[in-house]
């Protein structure tokens, strides 16, 4: 049984216990009652042995006969005096508050309870931190998925034949490549392209985000760091990919707020993994940002991050590529020119290129067609607010 569980079943059965107390103590054995008149009387012929005084009534001990009795109960007088009058009397007094026992035991248990979810909570955070990176085996994504980059898929492909081979390399005095940075503007492939690579060099795959190790809780963050580390090395040859690193890997701040003290706990366990004896073994990093200037130093310098790729907004060669590879099950009318249509979408990102194309087939549809003419990838443009250059598509 896991030790969460135990704990968990302790707290819970001491709970019931306390229930279980307090329902016996509200619910003693009923006493037959006395009017307080005859109550009085036995006082007087000191028929009383012993009493215990509660809040809103007596419990009494008289005796039937020389040595016998039984308990019995009247309603408290509440005068000032009534104590001192049945010690004078001989009885023998306990003063009992009922409803402070209650409240003693109410409290309790809220207290428990409250206290009881606090740590519940926290051990299930910490308990999680690992659970969310999901390792994939086969990402099912090639380089032929991907257009262009050819010069970069040459270069990567080389590195991930040393991270599945270590030891063949060590021995010609080489190392595994530790990380590689990518860096440039949203939506050009970053994160497919790191896909495709663990799927074309079979290697096993882990997607992460810079928000993934932002937590409301200190130091939950390092905490993630460290068990993504421990669950890739537990698959190699694993590639982690991170996206949108400047989220926790900007410079550190030594004088700012609590949140820049947890980014700096997060920084520090990257830099131990990535240092740890074992770091380079099978396990390479690869991130992704949009701002490298705001990465922090000691983090990406060489043995570390060693390597550094810009992925730009697609040339023309490649947005025609992205053109065949985004229309290939779409017809594109005869009159639309590939390389025009490519010229038309000059600085626009990969992810913009397929939401036009994807966009002007809709439109297409809508007007029961199927073939996509250039009014659709003008109203695509339009609707998705990705500008193109018109005069470049109709010539």
């Amino acid at each position: 049984m896991n030790k969460y569980k135990k704990i968990w079943i302790i707290v819970t059965t001491f709970i019931l216990l306390l229930i279980i107390s307090m329902f016996f103590m509200i619910d003693k054995e009923k006493l037959e009652h006395f009017e307080y008149k005859e109550f009085y009387e036995y006082l007087e012929e000191g028929k009383i042995k012993e009493a215990k005084i509660e809040n809103d009534k007596v419990e009494f001990f008289k005796l039937e006969g020389e040595s016998s009795g039984e308990w019995y109960y009247t309603e408290n007088p509440h005068y000032d005096g009534f104590e001192e009058k049945l010690l004078l009397n001989g009885v023998k007094v306990q003063t009992i508050s009922t409803s402070e026992d209650i409240a003693f035991i109410i409290d309790l248990m809220f207290y428990l309870f409250f206290f009881g979810i606090i740590i519940f909570t926290i051990v299930k955070v910490v308990k999680s931190t690992g659970e969310n990176f999901k390792v994939i085996k086969h990402t099912n994504i090639k380089f032929d998925d991907i257009a262009g980059m050819d010069e970069l898929k040459n270069e990567m492909s080389k590195t991930v034949e040393i991270l599945k081979n270590p030891k063949k390399y060590k021995e010609k005095g080489i190392r595994p490549t530790k990380g590689i940075i990518l860096e440039g503007p949203p939506g050009n492939g970053k994160t497919l392209f790191a896909k495709a690579l663990a799927g074309e060099t079979d290697v096993k795959f882990i997607a992460t985000r810079g928000a993934d190790f932002q937590s409301a809780m200190m130091s939950i963050g390092s905490r993630k760091i460290k068990a993504l580390f421990k669950k890739a090395r537990k698959n190699t040859p694993c590639i982690i990919f991170i996206d949108e690193f400047d989220g926790i890997g900007e410079r550190r701040n030594y004088a700012g707020s609590g949140v820049d003290k947890e980014n700096n706990r997060i920084i520090t366990a990257m830099l131990n993994e990535m240092d740890g004896f074992e770091s380079g073994e099978g396990v390479l990093v690869i991130a992704a940002t949009n701002s490298y200037s705001s990465l922090d130093s000691a983090l990406i310098r060489p043995g570390r991050f060693d390597l550094k790729f810009n992925i730009s907004n697609p040339d023309i060669n490649t947005r025609i590529k992205l053109i065949e590879l985004y229309t290939k099950n779409k017809v594109l009318d005869k009159s639309i020119d590939k390389s025009r249509l490519a010229e038309s979408f000059e600085n626009l990102s990969c992810s913009a290129i397929e939401t036009i194309l994807n966009e002007a087939s809709m439109n297409a549809k809508l007007n029961n067609r199927e073939i996509i003419i250039g009014e659709d990838i003008v109203i695509a443009s339009k609707k998705t607010k990705c500008n193109i250059n018109i005069r470049k598509l109709i010539g």
